[in-house]
């Protein structure tokens, strides 16, 4: 009789089944056989029979325990463990699990989101060719060799003869000195070389790397001086990090005042600790410039990680992280999710960036996952901006982050001078030009400097949209509810979902010949400059020029090198850049976003107004920033062009509170999809009393719609949305968490949920 020492304990997990479906959104109990009991763990991801038909299917295990939930005999059996399948950290499981209850999404939408990559890829190897025979050897093989006309081995001789001490790398040999591995093998064999190989990391540092003036190592020299208001926010911040406080702070600062100085400054003592650090900025387009710095001042000891990634560079950073061999990594929104082991600190850039919302389920806020990994693993957050969210210094304001303020330039640097050029009155004076004549003046005299120039429209192609004067028919994406905007390659595209066709003359409706275009982008901007500036060098910076990997940091680069005058391009080129050449920055059209359906449209105006003002006069020389609209007088606009965060707050803060809005309310958007707009509008009707059902005896909550979405009809799906409002997160929590027992009737059509929607 075995004795109670002897007895096998079964192991259970539960498992998230691998498939994004609200009706499987629960655990299933499956057995953990014994021969794989040392190879399954808390995220683990494994294949299993799933249902009667025993249909083979991957989940992911969130729980294991010794306890079977339903009878042993009807438990089945994990099959395996996934092969070269990344298994997520329980403490991440943990935060997907939040950021489902959180956000409203599936579990498995939330565990996939956690995930840094996806599948083990094979590792990058190494091989260096090195000469174990001596160089008279090496002569002598040389010379016959030569006699048998074996040129390629004469080559490779040669080279290694003149690279002794160091070898050659095996690449270089096969691709740049052409020669055959055949010619390698025979010489191995006869014991004239040999073949090292060692498994290295692929890089994800880029051209920002290569532009560095420091090769790969830390160097202290270049550390700058703070100033001190600088030196305040610092000080205090690393004087919490010391007696252990996981402090969240808000660090306001004008731009061009030194917030990236300050960040560095804390991460040098988070990581002279033994602690990791995440620094999150919003557009892969900064990462050059950032990375750059972040170089010169740590070396090595920083990766990139962003979707320009190849996969086998975002899963060596993953390993780098992951193993503790790199302490910052550098990145967007997902960024977050960075599994490190030891996390001290994150911080966001620019935090008030709409790219730190999530835009596919679970919709989530950058922000919130910060700041519960900093609740739950003991790390600090610093939020920065020129132009903070309402949402976080509200938050500021009422003590739930600590407010720092850096009201002056680095470096002694002055403000620029802001001009407002009123468009109502250029035409007025028979200015029809895309230049009012204040910016045309300065751009002639910066490009007699040879000072560099930034034009801004938020807008990319050559026009806003094509349509007939004749019976005003206008040219629209046959899959999206929008219309199509006109390149410089003579197509029309949907800016939405890609779809593309040619211009045509005639009007497909009517027949005219009267085909005309409307507004303004990117590429006609260029095309103007390089008419009306012939001499002056144009860079174009947006979508379209970015497509490539390399893309954005080349352009920049270029620019960075005085190898152009002027930069044009959308929004991806007024944030966060310093280049200190720049003393003109035209903003051609600061309207474009002014009268949006969207309830942030002030706060995102004056964002990328006082943003893009910042870009000018940043180094030694004194800046001008040109703003031309046909709203002079808005609060956006003046606010912006005094360089006045607080005023433009305190406006903006006073409508948000008269309208309901957030930050001081919270919205729920609750969006009905499907390819099928009858059973769309079928579902709509049902699903109304159903929801005026739910707010019976919920007085705190407000409901309206439904109505069409801004854009109805995207990628051939017609979409219908609600909006609730709270003054109670939780209010709406509970709405979300009501829904989930409350399935649509159609199948064709499904739902999407999201927490104050941008």
């Amino acid at each position: 009789m075995n004795g109670p020492e002897n007895i096998i304990h079964d192991s259970y997990a539960d498992i998230i089944i691998d498939i994004s479906v609200e009706a499987l959104d629960k655990t299933f109990q499956y057995r953990i056989p014994d021969r794989l009991q040392s190879k399954v763990s808390i995220g683990s991801k494994v294949n299993i029979s799933f249902g009667k038909g025993d249909r083979k299917i991957t989940g992911y295990v969130v729980k294991i325990s010794d306890r079977p939930k339903i009878d042993v005999s009807k438990i089945k059996d994990i099959d395996s463990v996934c092969d070269k399948q990344i298994n997520i950290d329980d403490r991440m499981v943990g935060l997907a699990f939040w950021m489902k209850e959180q956000f409203g999404s599936t579990a498995n939408e939330a565990l996939k989101c956690v995930i840094p990559v996806k599948r083990i890829i094979k590792n990058k190897v190494e091989r260096q060719i090195i000469p174990i025979a001596s160089v008279d050897v090496l002569t002598d093989e040389k010379v016959k060799a030569a006699k048998r006309h074996a040129t390629g081995k004469v080559r490779l001789i040669e080279e290694l003869i003149e690279e002794y001490e160091t070898g050659l790398k095996y690449e270089l040999v096969t691709q740049k000195l052409n020669i055959a591995p055949a010619t390698i093998n025979s010489m191995v064999k006869d014991g004239i070389i040999r073949i090292d190989s060692k498994t290295s990391y692929r890089s994800s540092l880029g051209k920002a790397c290569e532009d560095s003036a420091v090769p790969g190592q830390k160097n202290r020299s270049l550390q700058i001086e703070l100033n001190d208001e600088q030196k305040v926010v610092s000080d205090s911040i690393i004087a919490d990090y010391r007696q252990g406080k996981n402090g969240k702070y808000l660090i306001h600062g004008i731009t061009g005042s030194g917030k990236t100085e300050v960040y560095m400054a804390v991460i040098e003592e988070v990581i002279a600790s033994g602690k990791s650090v995440i620094m999150l900025i919003p557009e892969i387009s900064l990462t050059y410039q950032t990375v750059k710095r972040f170089y010169r001042r740590f070396g090595d000891s920083i990766s990139v990680i962003n979707s320009r990634l190849s996969a086998g560079e975002r899963y060596d950073q993953y390993l780098r992280a992951k193993n503790g061999e790199t302490k910052i990594v550098i990145g967007p929104r997902s960024a977050v999710f960075t599994p490190f082991d030891n996390l001290g600190l994150i911080i966001i850039d620019e935090e008030h960036e709409g790219s730190y919302k999530s835009e596919q389920s679970p919709r989530y806020s950058t922000r919130d996952v910060a700041f519960r990994r900093s609740d739950t693993e003991g790390a600090m957050v610093i939020l920065g901006s020129a132009t903070p969210s309402l949402e976080s210094y509200s938050a500021a304001e009422s003590g739930r982050l600590r407010l720092f303020e850096l009201k002056s330039r680095a470096g002694g640097a002055e403000l620029p001078k802001v001009w407002i050029a009123d468009l109502r009155e250029e035409l007025k004076n028979r200015n029809r030009s895309i230049f009012s004549y204040k910016l045309r003046e300065l751009m002639t005299d910066r490009l007699s400097k040879k000072e560099q120039i930034m034009l801004f429209i938020n807008r990319r192609g050559l026009s806003g949209f094509v349509n007939c004067r004749s019976c005003g028919f206008v040219f629209k994406c046959p899959h999206c509810d929008v219309s199509l905007n006109l390149h410089n390659n003579g197509r029309l595209v949907c800016h939405y979902c890609g779809y593309e066709e040619p211009m045509v003359k005639n009007c497909p409706k009517c027949g005219s010949l009267y085909v005309s275009t409307f507004g303004i982008g990117t590429q006609k901007v260029e095309e103007i400059l390089n008419k009306e500036f012939p001499s002056a060098r144009v860079l174009r910076m947006d979508s379209d020029t970015t497509r490539q990997k390399e893309s954005y940091d080349e352009i920049l680069s270029k620019f960075a090198n005085f190898e152009a005058d002027i930069l044009v391009g959308t929004q991806m080129i007024v944030k966060g850049h310093d280049f200190h050449k720049v003393t003109l920055v035209g903003i051609l059209l600061a309207d474009m976003s002014l009268h949006s359906s969207d309830y942030r449209s002030g706060e995102i105006t004056f964002d990328l107004l006082s943003q893009a003002a910042g870009r000018a006069g940043r180094g030694d020389m004194k800046g001008d920033v040109v703003i031309q609209t046909y709203n002079p007088e808005h609060y956006a606009i003046t606010s912006a062009a005094e360089h006045d965060y607080k005023s433009f707050y305190d406006e903006e803060i006073s409508f948000r509170k008269l309208m309901n809005y957030p930050p001081s309310w919270t919205m729920l958007k609750i969006m009905l999809l499907s390819e099928d707009e009858k059973k769309l509008l079928s579902e709509t009707e049902r699903f109304t009393v159903v929801l005026k059902d739910m707010l019976l005896g919920k007085k705190k909550v407000k409901l309206f719609g439904p109505s069409k979405a801004i854009v109805y009809k995207l990628n051939d799906i017609y979409r219908m949305v609600y909006y609730f409002k709270s003054a109670d997160y939780a209010e709406l929590v509970s709405i979300k968490d009501e829904l989930g027992d409350k399935p649509l009737r159609e199948k064709e059509v499904s739902i999407q949920l999201d927490f104050n929607p941008q």
